[in-house]
């Protein structure tokens, strides 16, 4: 397997970081070197310059308003706008939810739907784990029960991303409690400015509230909004969470994280040297750059075993590898750069805090390396956890 890049791929990359270089706000791009994020009012101009560009939804097909790129073009653009780096589009419509409304939709939810993903007039988030259904979200106990012509629902969820800015939630909802668990789930697209739907935040503990609980009560939801088949949603599900965990692997993420880290250490110093200059250090640090290295040799394995398959849009059971090993590259790069920092990284500073008048103790670049921190422990968690990623390995992988 040739995992080179041809001259026209390399043509591609070129194009893409002319693109961002010119088009994106500096203020914005400074904003995520720094803090690691973006505020909503930036993503969703950078969505709209990237949709008027033909490039709001790189890996759809052109008949959606995609790009029709290959699947190397699209790793090449994904790994540039993560290292430049520019905001990547809301994953919870573009990745998450857009695909399986074009893969198993009807035609007048893609005709709604899609076109407004793309240019980020709707945002989306993703109600799948529940108390006590998190890693085994089979086990979902929220109810969808048909009254004519709609569902009235109701449950819970909780982790739900970004909730309060959301327009639209993407649910998971057990619509035959007789059938196995599996069997019972039905894939439903709820309007959150419906009556009875209430959104409260869980502060975490890095201080930030993006994560929230979603409350659903006699919540009527339009039965054209059903995705699909009912009781099928467990199909979906499945084939949503393929994408999502291959996106987490975020290489580019990591590389432009590993470059911020070579600049911090050139400025701090130990033993009277720049922290860069130390051998233990420097160890640390080649460390993490091999095994980023073996990962995006993995994940390059992955795109071009895609493409000549047909880049069929299904997820590959590798995923569960890029998930594992992306997320532990993330949470290692943040763990250094919390050395790299050393005291100047333990004082709790939230983010934008109004009214305080009590300077840092320390350079500003060091503030957020904490927050940073604490809020990375979540990426071996999400999109389903390491551990149940290595019992899909041990089955669909190795056979076991």
């Amino acid at each position: 397997m040739d995992l080179r890049f041809t001259p026209e791929e390399n043509a591609f990359r070129e194009e893409v970081r002319a693109f961002f270089a010119e088009n994106l706000d500096p203020a914005v791009r400074e904003k995520l070197r720094s803090r690691d994020y973006a505020g909503k009012a930036d993503l969703v101009a950078w969505t709209r310059i990237l949709n008027a560009h033909g490039w709001g939804a790189p890996h759809w097909p052109v008949e959606y308003g995609g790009t029709g790129w290959d699947p190397m073009r699209q790793y090449i653009f994904l790994e540039e706008l993560q290292k430049f780096p520019a905001p990547q589009p809301l994953a919870f419509g573009v990745n998450m939810v857009g695909p399986v409304i074009y893969t198993f939709g009807s035609k007048a939810q893609k005709e709604r739907f899609l076109p407004r993903i793309r240019n980020l007039d709707d945002w989306w988030c993703q109600g799948f784990s529940e108390p006590g259904s998190g890693s085994d979200l089979a086990s979902l106990k929220t109810r969808a029960i048909r009254d004519g012509d709609h569902f009235v629902v109701n449950g819970q969820k909780t982790w739900t991303t970004m909730a309060q800015h959301a327009d639209w939630i993407f649910c998971l909802v057990r619509t035959d409690i007789a059938a196995k668990k599996q069997e019972g789930i039905s894939f439903l697209l709820i309007d959150m400015k419906t009556p009875g739907i209430e959104v409260r935040p869980i502060v975490t503990m890095d201080g930030g509230a993006e994560v929230n609980e979603v409350f659903l009560t006699d919540v009527r939801v339009p039965v054209e909004n059903l995705v699909g088949e009912e009781n099928k949603g467990w199909d979906y599900a499945k084939f949503l969470l393929g994408n999502e965990r291959t996106n987490i692997a975020r290489i580019g993420v990591s590389k432009q994280r590993i470059a911020r880290i070579r600049e911090l250490a050139a400025l701090e110093f130990a033993d009277g040297r720049p922290l860069i200059e130390d051998e233990r250090f420097r160890e640390k640090l080649a460390a993490i750059e091999i095994d980023l290295k073996a990962l995006e040799l993995t994940q390059l394995r992955v795109v071009a075993a895609d493409a000549k398959r047909g880049n069929t849009g299904k997820p590959d059971p590798a995923s569960s590898i890029l998930k594992i090993k992306g997320s532990e590259i993330q949470q290692a790069t943040t763990y250094l750069l919390m050395e790299v920092m050393g005291p100047f990284a333990l004082p709790y500073q939230p983010q934008d805090e109004v009214g305080r008048n009590e300077p840092f103790d320390g350079p500003d670049y060091a503030a957020p390396t904490a927050p940073s921190y604490f809020n990375n422990r979540k990426v071996s968690i999400y999109g389903g956890s390491n551990e149940i990623q290595k019992n899909i390995i041990a089955k669909a992988v190795l056979g076991l």
